[in-house]
């Protein structure tokens, strides 16, 4: 198994107070979540979904 390191970039929407992440280097991978550990564990997902669909 290989390991590689991923930027994620999250930002506080403080119009609807909420969390998006988002993971650059892969396209139409991002989230939210309504606290920064939701917003982490969501992105985390995605990103292991977006790499299997590789």
């Amino acid at each position: 198994m290989t390991t590689k390191k991923i930027s994620i970039v999250i930002e506080k929407d403080e119009d609807d107070d909420f969390f998006v992440a988002e993971c650059p280097s892969l396209p139409g991978c991002y989230t939210q979540g309504e606290t920064l550990g939701e917003a982490l564990k969501n992105i985390h997902e995605v990103i292991e979904l977006c790499l299997e669909e590789m």
